[in-house]
């Protein structure tokens, strides 16, 4: 079911592909709205994996109070339905001080399930995912996402082929009930005026985020990504399925593991990461509650959050 509109006209999401710069923006726009950070960033509830989530720093999540931020560890899993479980918490309590809920980050399913319910599926199959499991050690990740596309187009296309858990939960889905993930989970959006304040996303050029992408692998190496992996490769119990397959952290663990020079997996975590960044567009461009801000790339921080205001003054737009 939908969220009850009354608290969620209270809150303003900001969301944008990675490395466009949603952090800066939010403490600025936090500032001006009194208004506290929600995380909506499925990596960010981990706790101890700092560099490849880029996570707000410490001296950031002290200007500004953060939420739904290291609520796991690594080797635990999260679901949909927990995070906005949080979220809501979160809701009620920054709403019941007087200030300002403002989700900040790149993760369309958590966007789209604050904004219109989630659906929690039957139960665990457990013969048919251990079955589904066995497949994937045997035929490789490729090949298990081909057979999602067979059954379900759209999840498919949202879905990296590594992301094993939640393909395989698509595939389970389907043949418990016989009808797509995609077709279960499309709740329609709530009608304008029982909307949040603000649905916005930062849209760049794409070569000027490409290059920011470039960057910043280049700089969680220089601040010692792989120095993280190894130290969570030492934890007992290790990193689950799901932080394992981290976009970043896979990548250097291949390589730690010796299956990957560095430099390649460099490489791969770049591609893989201008490829994540277009899977988001896709996301927020099909969310019709969600106005597109459109930057050039060479804006300051409070013309960007200037921009951000201008578009919540703006009138909603039918699907942008």
């Amino acid at each position: 079911m939908p969220p009850p509109t009354h608290l969620l006209r209270n809150c303003w999401f900001l969301a944008g592909p990675t490395a466009v710069g949603k952090t800066a923006i939010a403490l600025s726009l936090a500032r001006q709205l009194n208004a506290e950070i929600v995380s909506m960033d499925s990596m960010a509830i981990y706790r101890r994996m700092e560099i490849g989530t880029a996570k707000p720093t410490s001296s950031e999540r002290a200007q500004v109070p953060h939420h739904v931020i290291d609520v796991v560890n690594p080797d635990e899993e999260f679901s949909v339905s927990e995070y906005v479980e949080h979220s809501w918490a979160a809701i009620v309590d920054i709403v019941d001080r007087g200030m300002t809920p403002l989700f900040v980050g790149g993760t369309g399913l958590y966007l789209r399930s604050m904004l219109r319910g989630v659906f929690d599926g039957p139960e665990a199959d457990w013969d048919l995912r251990r079955e589904l499991e066995q497949q994937l050690a045997e035929r490789g990740a490729e090949w298990l996402h081909a057979e999602l596309r067979k059954v379900d187009e759209v999840t498919a296309a949202r879905l990296h082929h590594n992301d094993a858990r939640r393909v395989v939960r698509a595939i389970e889905v389907f043949r418990v009930t016989g009808v797509p993930l995609s077709q279960q989970q499309n709740h329609p959006p709530l009608p304008p005026d029982q909307r949040p304040a603000a649905v916005l996303w930062i849209n760049p050029p794409r070569a000027w985020l490409h290059d920011r992408i470039n960057r910043r692998v280049e700089i969680m190496m220089e601040l010692g990504l792989l120095e993280e992996t190894q130290l969570l490769l030492q934890e007992s119990p290790p990193p689950g399925r799901t932080a394992r397959q981290a976009l970043g952290y896979r990548e250097i663990i291949a390589h730690l593991e010796g299956s990957q020079p560095l430099d390649k997996c460099v490489k791969q975590i770049k591609t893989g990461t201008r490829q994540f960044a277009k899977r988001q567009h896709t996301w927020f461009r099909g969310l019709e509650e969600c106005r597109s801000v459109s930057i050039q790339g060479d804006e300051s921080v409070s013309e960007l959050t200037q921009l951000t205001r201008d578009a919540a003054r703006s009138a909603p737009a039918e699907g942008d």
